[in-house]
């Protein structure tokens, strides 16, 4: 995998950096990880339910612990990609029987995701129409590369449904600059409104300065935009070229040249014409990326006096926690938790001797002492 996040552990006498594995799995190895998946997958829908497995899928903790379980080290690279993609493939032929489907994945194979939504209501294998579900699947994506500006552009997003319509998205964004990586959690449960405040969790080793149009502190500016949306380009184009330089508190400066008055024009045209009637729905209008939202959240706070919210909404760590109190202090019934609920489902599998065994192992090296 080619990810490089870069997780610190500080110690009493100074910072280490923990270089991450890099490179992919060797086959022998993900079919492993692959069958796994499976078995701990089945046991868990079987005893608990699908939508208890969803459930523990949202939670970051219990799915980084998972991934640990599969043979990973809690700051490996390329865990969210791979414990998916193990998870895809080991429920492909059990998934329809269990009522659960993996959709989507990593770079092109996530633009694939409504086509993959679409045939599984085609062959009735779900009961909700397609449609919803696609359109949570694009919006959870369009919320986190535009209205969500934290600097980690997506590459990897999947879809994970039941039967009767309920949905959980994984995505993971990278970036490039820093070479941190990014996982974000929705879940149907916790999503009650698209652009307020809509992820289970969003998890990441460093918290940076954010453009954040999806906090609840941003409403104001969510309006806002919306309304200028609906407002004749010209007139909103005249107001942004107002706009020369500005600077926010704990944020960099935004330059007038970071978004063309031309481009931006035309993209307002588009609004204008088809009367969008909230900022949910400026997202969902295409060609409607980063640079518009940035250029109406700028006039929205500079102009009208909106509050913008550059709020980063990260939440939890890759990690459980360090022994040491670093990034901040293990939370033990979490963990021990999400342990005992993996040592449970492992125990029950199908698996051999030998690898029901090596995943114990694999437990018991990452418990709590």
């Amino acid at each position: 995998m080619s990810i490089t996040k870069r997780p610190m552990i500080r110690g009493k006498t100074g910072v280490a950096r923990l270089p991450l594995h890099t490179g992919r799995a060797p086959r022998w190895l993900f079919q492993r990880m692959t069958y796994l998946a499976r078995e701990v997958g089945v046991v868990i829908c079987t005893e608990r339910g699908v939508r208890e497995f969803m459930r523990k899928l949202s939670d970051p903790f219990w799915f980084q612990a998972f991934g640990c379980v599969l043979g990973f080290d809690w700051h490996s690279s390329g865990l969210t990609t791979t414990v998916c993609g193990a998870l895809k493939q080991g429920l492909k032929d059990a998934g329809p029987e269990l009522g659960i489907f993996v959709c989507g994945g990593k770079g092109g194979t996530s633009r694939k995701t409504p086509g993959e939504i679409r045939e599984l209501a085609d062959a009735r294998r779900i009961r909700a129409d397609a449609q919803p579900l696609i359109y949570s699947s694009r919006m959870s994506a369009k919320v986190d590369n535009t209205a969500l500006q934290d600097g980690y552009q997506l590459y990897h997003h999947n879809f994970i449904c039941d039967r009767g319509g309920n949905w959980i998205v994984i995505q993971q964004g990278m970036n490039e600059m820093t070479g941190w990586a990014r996982r974000y959690h929705w879940s149907s449960e916790h999503v009650k409104d698209f652009v307020v405040e809509p992820h289970q969790s969003v998890c990441c080793d460093h918290r940076g300065q954010v453009l954040n149009m999806t906090a609840r502190e941003s409403g104001a500016a969510r309006q806002r935009s919306a309304h200028l949306s609906q407002t004749k380009p010209e007139k909103v184009v005249k107001e942004y070229s107002r706009i020369r330089e500005f600077t926010v508190k704990r944020h960099h400066d935004v330059r007038i040249n970071e978004i063309q008055p031309k481009n931006l024009h035309k993209i307002l045209l588009s609004t204008y014409e088809q009367r969008i009637r909230n900022f949910e729905e400026l997202l969902g209008v295409p060609g409607v990326g980063p640079k518009t939202v940035r250029a109406l959240a700028l006039i929205s706070e500079l102009i009208y006096g909106e509050r913008v919210s550059f709020r980063d909404p990260v939440r939890f760590s890759f990690a459980h926690g360090g022994k040491d109190g670093h990034p901040y202090p293990v939370n033990r019934e979490v963990y021990d938790r999400s342990i005992a609920f993996l040592r449970d489902a492992v125990s029950k599998t199908k698996l051999g001797r030998s690898e029901k065994l090596k995943a114990l192992k694999r437990l018991k090296a990452h418990q709590y002492e």
